[in-house]
């Protein structure tokens, strides 16, 4: 999907120099991807102590597929 977004050129500047990242477009997919992937993991890391189980780490582990 294309999109035609504004963003300042200084920040773009920077954000092409730490994602080492030779063009805008893939500079701006990795920042996307690494946003996306630090909510999923902070997601998870909210349900700490939200889920039960039934079983046992080793149970899982050694249970019959």
């Amino acid at each position: 999907m294309r999109a035609t977004v504004t963003i300042e050129k200084d920040k773009l500047d920077i954000l092409m120099k730490e994602t080492k990242s030779r063009s805008k477009a893939s500079a701006v997919k990795l920042a996307i991807n690494e946003y996306l992937k630090k909510k999923k993991i902070e997601k998870i890391k909210s349900m700490r102590g939200k889920l039960e189980f039934d079983m046992t780490a080793d149970e899982i582990r050694h249970r019959e597929r």
